[in-house]
Parts: C-alpha cells; structure tokens; sequence
C-alpha cells in the first residue's frame, strides 16, 4: 500500500519527497491572517517555507520529512529561489 507523500508524488510530477532532514533554523512571522514559516535546512542554501492559520512550536533541531516543490519569489527586485512546502511531518 502507498503512503500519502507516494500518493502526492504520482499526482503531481513537481513534487520532490525528503526524508530525516535536520531543520537549522525556524522563523515564524504574521502575515494578514496567516503565519509564514520560513525554515533552513542542513546541507541545503535555499529557504523552504509553508503558511499555518496558527503559530507551530519550533522545530529548530528537528529531523522532519517534507514534501515540496521549487518556486521563485521576487524580493526587492531580485528573484529568490525557494521551496514551498505542501506536506511536513516530524520524523
């Protein structure tokens, strides 16, 4: 039987999957209603971010699996690469 993240793979072709990754930093901020989680992982330069209706504790230390796909953003006229996460659970 397939798990939910091998499920999201088949679906969606733009997806990539990553398991026991260690979470180096966590920063959360307010955004209108939303909270923006932004988080570094170990090994890795690009900034990998999520939204959350409410504040998550932190998972600064953490060894999580996520599911995501790359995106760019634009700041201050720059483009950034960055991954938007669709799933994350602690390992």
């Amino acid at each position: 039987m397939k798990t939910a993240s091998e499920k999201l793979l088949d679906k969606h072709q733009k997806l990539v999957h990553t398991e026991g990754v260690k979470v180096l930093s966590h920063v959360q901020r307010q955004q209108d209603d939303w909270i923006i989680n932004t988080l570094m992982l170990d090994g890795v330069e690009v900034p990998f971010k999520y939204k959350r209706k409410q504040q998550y504790k932190s998972l600064a230390g953490q060894r999580i699996n996520i599911t995501y796909y790359p995106a760019t953003e634009t700041v201050a006229g720059f483009d950034i690469e960055v991954m938007n996460i669709v799933r994350i659970r602690i390992s």
